[in-house]
Order: structure tokens, then C-alpha cells, then sequence
């Protein structure tokens, strides 16, 4: 059995290491990562940092299945390159399924410290049990990301990050911590907003304590962009240098699997994974191929609008995608050959609607899904008419709480509820008022909560009969020790959908 109370209490030693705060002197100072597991395999990763611009390093990692690292079951070699900002990425193979595993890597006479990873069950397994969290929108000045040493508490299998792991640009107020930088444009840029965040003790231990699976929101690249068109009228050739940059120190720094390195500007991050017969996560994108914001404020090229429906009949139009046209065709291939009991939507932001003007009459905020309002309809369609079992979406963005009833017909009341949503809100980044938000909630029945008063992530518990909820809400994260309580438990039953408070 694993001692997972010892093992937290090393995680804490480790995030209060010195040698983590003398990244030159110590290769391993942003710590190491795993992702992606699969019944066989996962992806593990570190980045050296104060190694030579010009040169090679060599990499040593190992796997095993003891966390002393005694019994080794896997080793090899690597080449942290510099084109890469020698990160490094390796998929061990030959796993046994459906158990934990310790990892750690060696560069010259350095050790990384030890992290924990797991595999997933096999692809026939029928699991009693999954266990996960997940959380998005962590800006590093507005506060401490405290809300992880919480998550690892709860003794995750798996964290999902669903966007804006950092933030391009300094907003907000009463920060805890700076960037110290400006806006970043070049690859150099994003390596060091990356570097900088993932200094972070907490961000450091989760990563350490278990597998992630991740996608990417605007703030990566740019607040608000749109495939290949910026929020502010950047040319489309230096935006995409700039997306290029920006994709590629994503992929430096997460714990992706080799067939996601970028090309250039493209990336692609979408994917599966599965979960025995329990769960299928699909991870989506839904900015590098969106079409381009429909209505957008006066003077402005690209970027969000909040539109009343009525004057803005673009909005509107069947060619619009928020996933692009191909994605949306391998999504709805993937939901067709399920066989997951629980088929989970891990993506950015609200898909339910959200009628912004009180009283007659709808205004939507076009970055959202009500900005793609026939994309969303043809995916509620294939999710209705191929009988999806257990559809849950996920998102974040607002950095607030949602749980929507997802219907066939948002302005219909007697409309079917054809899926579940949950969004999370932030681990730091600030909200909207909730007395503003307040106001539009009689418009929106099918929301039933809507809380933007704290910072937190949620926790989820799946079993073959029942998807359970826990929407973790921080006590302030400008405390780097605040508590973390438990603010609505929601639960989805197999076979009914739409959550029910607990």
C-alpha cells in the first residue's frame, strides 16, 4: 500500500527546498511532471534550467515501482536540446496497468527530486472508482496557488487543466507577487512566463503527485485571439510568429506526448483518454481553429463583444465552429465509439447560455459558446442522437462556479436537459462581483448556482452508478496557508442527466 500521507509530507519538503530557489545552481529547479496515462504507459517531463544555450545535455531517467526507487522497472536515455529549451519528454512503455509509479531523472551529478505517476486500467476494466479534480485560470500576481496542496489532499488519480496556466498580461489589483516582465511576444518571452510560474511551490507539488491531462485557453497566446486573428489588430503573419512562440514553450514545459510538438503555429492538443470502461475524457480546443469572433466592438478587428442577439445576425450563421470543422468531426466520431460509461467534455469555458440583459430580449458574450451558437446545437444534436451515455462537460474561463442543466432548447423550460456541465472557477484570477452576476440569474433557470466569490478548483468522484461534485472554495489565496472548504456538492445519476444538489 502506498503511504500517501508520507508521500504529501516529502511533496511539502521538497516545495520548501532552497536549492529550488537557485535555479542556476540546481538543473531541476521547475520541478518534473507526468501526463497522459495510458493502461500501459505515461508521459514524463522535466526542463533543465541554467544549462548552456549552445549545448546538448544528456538526461538519465527512471521508473519504478517502489517509491524508495528500488525496484527499477524502466530506464533509458535522453537529449535535453536547446532548440527546446532542453526540455525533455519521455514515454515509458511495458507498464503494468492500473497502478502507481515513482520516477526521476539525472543530469551530470544532479538528481531530480522523486514524482509520483500512475497508469490507467485496461481498456476492458470496469473501475469501482475514479478519482480527479481540475481547475484553469491561475494568474500569478493575483495570488498564491495554494488551492493544489488542498487538491493533493484529496488524493486525485488525475488533474485535468482546462486554460490560462499563465497569464500575457498584469491586471488586477492587490497583487501578491509580480511577473516582472512585460508582455510577452517572443519565444524567449514565453519560456520565462513559464518558467516563472512553474517556480510556484504548490504548481511544482502537484505536478509531481500525479498525472495531468491539459488544454490551453487565450491567455497562452493572447487575451481573446481567434485562429489566427488577434484581440487587438495585430497582423496576421507576426500573430502567428507570436502563436508559434507561444505554442512551442507550451509544449516545453507540459508533460505532452511527442506526437503533440508543434509545427510552427499548429499544435494539435486534442485527444482522448480513457479510463477503463468507466470514463472517456475528450480534451478540446477551442481556439486555434475557431472562426472569428462575430460583432466585434467598435474600432476592433478581433477580440470579445457582448452583443444583444438581435444586432448581430452573424452570430448566427450554420459555418460558424468554435472547434473547427474537423475537430468537430472527430469529436463526434470518438462520442460514436464510446463505450464509457461517463463520456467527460474537458474544455474552456461555459457552453450553457447565459442571457446577459435582464428582463426581454438576450444579450451573449461572443468569446463563449453562445458566440457559436450552431456549433454548440450540432454538438448537442450528435450527443442526442447517438444516445452519448453520461455526457459531462467541464470548462472554466469565468472564474466562477457554474452547474448547468446543457438543453436541447435554452429559451424552452420543457426542453430536455441532453447533458451536465460543471465550470470551476480560478485558482486565482479574479471575477466578475457577484451582486453583478446576480441580476441576470432569474434569466437563466438551467443555471442552478452561479458563485463568483471564491478561488478554487472542483473535485469529482466517479463510480459506474454516480458523478459526484465537490466545488472546493478557497478562504483567500493572498494567504499562502488558507484553508479551503467544501461550498455545494453537486451529483449526477447514470442514466438521469442534469446535477442535483446534494
Amino acid at each position: 500500500m502506498v503511504d500517501r500521507r508520507r508521500f504529501l509530507v516529502s511533496l511539502g519538503a521538497l516545495a520548501a527546498s532552497s536549492s529550488l530557489s537557485q535555479p542556476n545552481s540546481y538543473p531541476f529547479g521547475l520541478g518534473v511532471a507526468s501526463g497522459y496515462p495510458t493502461a500501459s504507459g505515461v508521459v514524463l517531463w522535466t526542463r533543465l534550467v541554467g544549462a548552456s544555450a549552445r549545448d546538448t545535455v544528456g538526461v538519465r531517467w527512471e521508473i519504478a515501482s517502489d517509491e524508495a526507487m528500488k525496484t527499477i522497472v524502466g530506464s533509458g536515455s535522453a537529449i535535453a536540446d536547446p532548440a527546446w529549451a532542453h526540455s525533455v519528454h519521455v514515454e515509458p512503455q511495458g507498464l503494468q496497468p492500473d497502478r502507481w509509479y515513482w520516477y526521476r531523472f539525472t543530469a551530470g551529478d544532479a538528481q531530480s527530486p522523486i514524482g509520483r505517476t500512475r497508469t490507467a486500467p485496461p481498456a476492458a476494466a470496469q473501475p469501482a472508482r475514479l478519482r480527479f479534480a481540475f481547475a484553469s485560470c491561475q494568474h500569478f500576481e493575483q495570488g498564491w496557488f495554494g488551492a493544489y496542496r488542498h487538491m493533493l489532499a484529496d488524493e486525485p488519480d488525475l488533474i485535468a487543466f482546462l486554460g490560462d496556466y499563465i497569464y500575457e498580461s498584469s491586471w488586477g489589483r492587490e497583487h501578491v507577487r509580480k511577473h516582472d516582465a512585460p508582455e510577452p511576444y517572443t519565444l524567449e518571452d514565453y519560456r520565462a512566463r513559464y518558467a516563472l510560474y512553474k517556480t510556484d511551490p504548490d504548481l511544482q507539488a502537484a505536478h509531481a503527485a500525479c498525472p495531468w491531462i491539459v488544454t490551453w485557453d487565450d491567455h497562452e497566446v493572447d487575451n481573446d485571439y481567434a485562429d489566427d486573428r488577434s484581440e487587438d489588430g495585430m497582423d496576421k503573419a507576426r500573430f502567428l510568429e507570436r502563436r508559434a512562440a507561444a505554442y512551442r514553450a507550451y509544449y516545453e514545459h507540459m508533460p505532452l506526448p511527442e506526437r503533440m510538438r508543434p509545427k510552427g503555429p499548429d499544435m494539435r492538443i486534442y485527444t482522448t483518454l480513457d479510463w477503463g470502461t468507466l470514463a472517456r475524457f475528450y480534451t478540446l480546443d477551442d481556439r486555434q481553429y475557431r472562426s472569428w469572433h462575430a460583432c466585434p466592438r467598435p474600432g476592433r478587428r478581433g477580440g470579445s463583444n457582448t452583443v444583444d442577439i438581435e444586432q448581430c445576425g452573424r452570430l448566427f450563421s450554420p459555418g460558424r465552429s468554435m472547434l473547427g470543422r474537423a475537430q468537430e468531426r472527430w469529436l463526434d466520431g470518438a462520442l460514436g465509439e464510446s463505450r464509457a460509461a461517463w463520456n467527460v467534455l474537458a474544455q474552456q469555458t461555459p457552453m450553457a447560455q447565459f442571457d446577459q440583459k435582464p428582463g426581454p430580449g438576450r444579450r451573449a458574450w461572443t468569446d463563449g459558446w453562445d458566440g457559436y451558437p450552431a456549433a454548440r446545437q450540432r454538438l448537442f444534436d450528435s450527443i442526442a442522437s447517438r444516445k452519448i451515455k453520461n455526457p459531462v462537460v467541464l470548462g472554466g474561463d469565468v472564474h466562477s462556479f457554474n452547474v448547468n442543466q446543457l438543453k436541447a432548447d435554452f429559451d424552452n423550460p420543457d426542453s430536455p436537459v441532453v447533458a451536465s456541465e460543471f465550470v470551476g472557477t480560478s485558482i486565482t484570477s479574479q471575477a466578475w462581483a457577484q451582486e453583478r452576476l446576480n441580476q441576470y440569474l432569474p434569466d437563466n433557470p438551467h443555471m442552478l448556482l452561479v458563485d463568483s466569490r471564491y478561488r478554487g478548483y472542483v473535485r469529482v468522484e466517479v463510480t459506474p452508478g454516480r458523478w459526484t461534485a465537490g466545488l472546493r472554495a478557497m478562504e483567500n489565496v493572498q494567504k499562502k496557508d488558507a484553508g479551503c472548504n467544501t461550498l455545494a456538492t453537486f451529483v449526477v445519476e447514470s442514466g438521469k442527466a442534469g446535477p442535483l444538489k446534494a
